[in-house]
């Protein structure tokens, strides 16, 4: 997106008092694209794009995969650590804190080096981390392992993410990011299933179940070793390295330098838009850890359900979560990004009596209609993230924003579970302690619906202007693709039309001074 906001816009009375009204007015300018049917969008992409995206997708269901063991095993944790459920959520807690850290690192390297080996990376610690999460004796052991795989889960999702959306056709990313944003939800599916095909039925219980985890893993280290990079990487490095040339012809310095020095310029000019991001990123993933982490917990303790039917209950809600994400997202891209988001929140919103409330077979439904609109406020995020982002910091910038939001919610599932065991309820006829997580978790995500609608209102997103130029940008690289240019001419060719057009600009801004100096003389 192009950066309106740089050199100190938010001091100035006058841009602010323009910009806040705005955000009505901008709501009814939907993109002005044709109403195209699904199906014919992703015919558009070839073998390469599917592929790229499909091993992203993998890489972040998994990495769900791994992170939602935790909060299936809550109960089971506690009872073999001899600790109250509220003790054992720090689990989920530590791993959330950490994921910045390991955002920090993996963005850092990803934007400069590349997106591929970056993810493998994250993927080879995943295997030892899950390992390792089985090991356990103590939950200070366990609590050690969670927070270094916290580190790993936070440094995947920005390459992840960047590989399998950077090389979309425009009018595909907004169903295909819904899509990617609900491989979490596939996570949290694929996590359940298994939970109840290991845990209730293996001697190692909720062991056999991280010890899984560690296996497909390895698989799509092997899927991704076989892909190149991402297009839009090897074109953007081909660009910046032929910059670089360019600047060498004129003074000395490092490659590395030189990306440094555009990345500090990025970061200058969006700082005050990256920490929108941030905030924004608090919100949304405190709707989905505030509803999901400790609801398994809420089934089992508080309504009574045995294991299988609380995973059937949480299998409902996460296909409603995928069906949500993919429609809309898909909507996205023909109503705007902000007011999808937020109609989703009005939605969401008033489902959460019902979600906490119902008994019967009803809260079924009710659970796949909340998760239906907490995947669907997510559907968009992904591309629109990517929007917002300088393409110099994008994986940086999207992974970072995104786990530090995380950081922000990071005590959601303990905060629930220790304010709900503050309102204990009957006890079961076996003894067991029960509490009113139901309360908790209806007043936070009531809460959360209300903070997400309202950033969303107030904050910016791209102009029809700036969408018909990406979406130009993208038809014009797949047509020289056609013609069988390289990525590395592409690239080279774009360094020199930002170089033409700066000379233009210096050009321009010395003619008035030119023609001074001669009516001086």
């Amino acid at each position: 997106m192009r950066n309106h906001m740089r050199a100190g816009w938010f001091y100035s009375g006058s841009q602010i008092a323009r910009y806040f009204p705005s955000r009505i007015t901008s709501l009814t300018h939907f993109p002005r694209l044709e109403f195209k049917d699904p199906y014919k969008i992703l015919r558009q992409l070839d073998r390469h794009q599917w592929n790229m995206f499909a091993v992203g997708f993998a890489a972040w269901a998994w990495d769900a995969f791994d992170f939602f063991t935790v909060s299936l095993t809550v109960t089971e944790l506690a009872e073999d650590f001899d600790k109250l459920p509220s003790e054992v959520s720090w689990g989920i807690t530590v791993t959330l804190m950490l994921r910045c850290v390991g955002a920090l690192i993996s963005g850092s390297f990803g934007d400069r080096y590349g997106r591929k080996y970056i993810m493998i990376a994250n993927l080879v610690a995943f295997i030892g981390l899950e390992l390792g999460s089985g090991f356990c004796k103590t939950l200070p052991q366990f609590l050690a392992v969670r927070s270094l795989y916290g580190i790993a889960m936070g440094g995947l999702l920005g390459p992840a993410a960047a590989t399998a959306l950077e090389d979309l056709p425009y009018d595909a990313r907004g169903i295909l990011s819904g899509l990617f944003q609900q491989a979490y939800g596939v996570g949290y599916l694929l996590a359940a299933v298994f939970y109840r095909a290991l845990v209730p039925t293996t001697t190692h219980g909720w062991r056999s179940l991280f010890w899984f985890g560690a296996a497909p893993p390895i698989l799509i280290i092997i899927w991704r070793l076989c892909l190149p990079e991402t297009n839009h990487f090897q074109v953007a490095k081909a660009e910046r390295e032929a910059r670089e040339a360019q600047l060498h012809e004129h003074q000395k310095g490092t490659n590395l330098r030189a990306f440094l020095k555009v990345a500090n310029a990025a970061m200058r000019e969006n700082w005050f838009l990256f920490v929108y991001m941030v905030v924004l990123m608090a919100g949304f993933n405190s709707i989905s850890h505030g509803t999901q982490d400790l609801y398994p917990t809420f089934l089992k303790n508080q309504v009574g359900m045995s294991p299988s039917q609380a995973t059937v209950v949480t299998v409902v809600g996460q296909l409603g979560a995928i069906s949500g994400g993919m429609t809309v997202g898909w909507l996205s891209t023909f109503t705007g990004r902000r007011l999808a988001m937020m109609v989703s929140c009005v939605f969401g919103g008033a489902l959460v009596p019902g979600y906490i409330l119902l008994r019967t077979d009803s809260l079924i439904a009710t659970t796949f209609f909340e998760q239906f609109f907490v995947g669907g406020v997510w559907g968009p995020i992904p591309v629109f993230l990517v929007e917002l982002s300088p393409p110099v910091l994008r994986t940086f910038i999207y992974g970072v924003s995104y786990q530090l939001g995380n950081l922000a919610s990071s005590a959601s599932s303990t905060i629930e579970a220790t304010i709900g065991e503050r309102f204990p309820l009957a006890p079961t006829p076996k003894g067991v302690k029960r509490y009113d997580y139901g309360k908790v978790i209806g007043i936070y995500a009531g809460a959360v619906w209300v903070y997400i609608l309202l950033f969303v209102f107030l904050g910016p997103e791209m102009t029809q202007e700036e969408r018909n130029e990406e979406a130009a940008l993208v038809v014009q690289f797949e047509e020289l693709r056609a013609q069988g240019v390289s990525l590395l001419d592409i690239g080279a060719g774009r360094a020199k039309n930002i170089e033409d057009a700066f000379e233009e600009k210096i050009e321009e801004k010395s003619q008035p001074q030119q023609i001074e100096e001669k009516s001086s003389v």
